[in-house]
């Protein structure tokens, strides 16, 4: 390909993607065995932690007041540095509070970083292709992560590398693509200036309500589910390891085809068929005693959640073309709500009952289906839902046929 070609924005997310997603892989992958192992931790420990984890992205909503001073794409860059300072340096301080410094400082580059990924990603790629433009991310975050535990596989099981170093390492890898990005990649202009304020709007209440619950139902899935492999199952970091390997594999291939999925069924449809399969995976944690079984539900969890892009092009079809940017940081904001609270409330609930964790997940899946069946086949401005209250952008009721 050309270089011209290259330098495109959707190239530049793409490349971004993978760059967060190879130093993140890096950490999930050893994050159950490292505070298990190293630092001792238990459920309640875990789930400080992951909450912690989840308190930047309940605050991504002040990204809005740094773009006053900064300019988008070049604060994602800034973000990403961070994040991969955070990831680099965590396997230095393997103590309780200092796992909790590191943890938060990567979670403030993360989650800032994506926010901004996924507003730029509706700014500049139309609305036609961004179901695909999210599809192929994904794509390139699982080809990165697939490297990413490839060389982890190998490094713990065959070289004997220690935690430390495989952090500094997984770390350096967003620090240095993140720099060759920022200096190869043009600034980008959007063509619809954005709204420097935080925005909340009626008429987007349904969308909100679908980002919250896929917050807190992805939270149970994250920190949960992963534990229980090596918790219950006894899966050590190779085996946890190869579980990512075939998961992200999967994802190379299939991530994309969900893009274009989504794009031809229309939001509505790819929600609803996600929701459903999610209710039954996370019933079947609640009562899997198989090891093996319990791996391919979690490949199978990974995969339908790349369905969620189809929340991401849903809301650029009903929004206001200014609200992207301002918006997508309330709406993590709201996407993590829940994950403040949930793994510590269900880290203490785990300890009394690990399958009533999985049933609660299921509860939250099906409240997703319900209010995915809310979304009109073809969802924009002024039909952004079929039943229920609908609102102008001044926050206005609206009859039905106005």
């Amino acid at each position: 390909m050309s270089k011209s070609k290259w330098q495109q924005p959707e190239y530049m997310l793409m490349i971004v993607a993978a760059a967060w997603s190879a130093s993140f892989a890096v950490w999930m992958a050893l994050l159950n065995n490292f505070v298990i192992d190293v630092a001792q931790f238990t459920g309640r420990e875990i789930g400080i932690l992951q909450s912690l984890r989840e308190v930047p992205g309940f605050l991504t909503f002040t990204v809005i007041f740094i773009l006053l001073i900064i300019a988008e794409q070049r604060l994602m860059m800034i973000s990403l540095l961070v994040f991969g300072i955070g990831v680099s340096i965590t396997g230095i301080f393997p103590s309780e509070y200092g796992l909790y410094f590191t943890t938060v400082l990567m979670s403030i580059g993360f989650h800032y970083g994506e926010a901004l990924k996924d507003s730029l990603t509706m700014q500049l790629v139309s609305k036609e292709r961004t179901p695909i433009a999210f599809g192929r991310q994904i794509s390139a975050q699982a080809f990165a992560a697939l490297g990413a535990y490839g060389l982890i596989f190998l490094g713990t099981k065959l070289l004997g590398i220690d935690y430390a170093a495989i952090y500094a390492l997984g770390g350096g890898v967003t620090i240095f693509v993140t720099l060759v990005a920022w200096m190869y990649y043009p600034q980008f202009k959007a063509t619809v200036p954005q709204s420097k304020k935080i925005i909340l709007r009626k008429r987007y209440w349904l969308f909100y309500a679908l980002t919250f619950l896929a917050g807190a139902r992805r939270q149970i899935f994250v920190v949960f589910a992963g534990f229980m492999m090596v918790e219950k199952f006894g899966y050590d970091v190779a085996t946890i390891t190869l579980l990512y390997l075939v998961n992200h594999a999967f994802n190379i291939f299939i991530a994309p085809k969900i893009g274009r999925l989504v794009a031809h069924w229309g939001e509505r449809k790819a929600l609803v068929f996600e929701y459903s399969g999610l209710v039954l995976i996370f019933v079947s944690y609640a009562f899997v005693e198989n090891a093996t079984l319990a791996a391919g539900l979690y490949i199978l969890d990974h995969l339908f959640f790349a369905f969620a892009i189809g929340i991401k092009s849903y809301f650029q079809k009903i929004a206001d073309p200014k609200d992207i940017a301002a918006t997508a940081g309330v709406s993590f904001t709201i996407n993590h709500i829940a994950a403040v609270f949930i793994p510590v409330l269900f880290g203490f609930l785990w300890l009394i009952s690990p399958a009533s964790v999985f049933l609660a997940g299921a509860g939250l899946a099906l409240m997703s289906l319900v209010a995915s069946l809310n979304i009109p086949r073809n969802p924009e401005e002024g039909n952004e839902i079929l039943i229920g209250p609908r609102f102008d952008n001044a926050g206005n009721g609206v009859k039905v046929g106005t």
